[in-house]
């Protein structure tokens, strides 16, 4: 199976391919992770489409081959409900989200909001007997696209092979000042000190090696939007390197200027693409850049 799900289409879907020949409501039990009941509701609904055309017929005859999309809307408005949190892609094994700013990774103290949380109350509302497991994380106040895994296995397979699963991953910034250069890379070692900030040393620190490129999209006297594409993925790698360039990313409290035009962390992962851990399919999903960016720039 093949799956892709983006943005800025009629809806949201998920989107199957058929391997053997069925009937339709025989093929989405096997294949959507939703109830009987659930399921029958989306087909009357008008939520299915078979090779681009709606289908609402409960034994369709399926052939090899076929795509067959079903639409996620109906089932997340009515078990889903979030501001911080958007459903963007799931299975059996894995979900993917895109976060608001404001809310934490996983749990860091008593009653702290966090996706996972989040994520766990979603599955026990809509009966999945599973948990959010974290793989990768965002800070607080950064937005964009993160993937959680379902269980401990996808979760390890995630972990161990990072690196080579995840084949893309980018983000865009609004960072402070305009970029001199249209794009480069900036590599160095990032090591915490003992208060937690990061640092950057030119040469090996006993830190861990940071590689980032940078492509300037459009520039201003006093900003420029930037897409970054993490080549490694380190505690604060992009806000680091944005800094060391003399443009830190606007509303950074942590290692910006003071230039904060938006009262936020200017910092959005658009990008993620990866090999699903189980099936070895390529997943491919993309936000659009954040209109409150794009608005600076007008």
């Amino acid at each position: 199976m093949r799956y892709y799900t983006g943005y800025n289409r009629e809806g949201e879907y998920e989107h199957y391919e058929v391997k053997e020949p069925m009937g339709l409501l025989d093929f989405l039990l096997a294949n959507v992770p939703q109830s009987r009941s659930k399921i029958k509701a989306t087909l009357q609904g008008r939520g299915i489409k078979v090779n681009g055309k709606t289908v609402s017929q409960f034994d369709f005859p399926l052939e090899r081959g076929m795509k067959v999309a079903v639409s996620k809307t109906k089932r997340n408005q009515q078990s889903f409900k979030s501001r911080y949190v958007k459903i963007v892609y799931e299975d059996k094994w894995l979900i993917v989200v895109e976060k608001n700013t404001g809310i934490l990774s996983m749990a860091a103290g008593h009653s702290s909001l966090n996706v996972k949380s989040v994520l766990d109350d979603y599955f026990k509302k809509s009966h999945q007997k599973c948990t959010a497991h974290v793989v990768h994380r965002l800070d607080r106040d950064t937005s964009g696209l993160m993937v959680y895994a379902k269980d401990m296995e996808t979760e390890q397979i995630l972990e161990r092979h990072w690196h080579e699963i995840v084949y893309d991953r980018r983000y865009v910034a609004v960072v402070s000042g305009e970029m001199e250069q249209d794009g480069g890379t900036i590599e160095n070692w990032l090591k915490d000190n003992k208060a937690y900030i990061t640092y950057s040393s030119p040469v090996d620190n006993g830190g861990k090696l940071a590689i980032t490129h940078y492509h300037v999209l459009d520039r201003r006297t006093d900003y420029s939007l930037v897409e970054f594409k993490l080549e490694t993925g380190r505690k604060n790698q992009i806000r680091v390197h944005s800094a060391d360039m003399g443009h830190p990313v606007c509303g950074d409290p942590k290692y910006g200027d003071g230039n904060d035009p938006l009262h936020r962390l200017c910092l959005h992962a658009w990008l993620l693409c990866f090999t699903h851990p189980v099936t070895g399919e390529p997943l491919e999903f993309e936000t659009p850049v954040p209109t409150v960016f794009r608005q600076l720039f007008k």
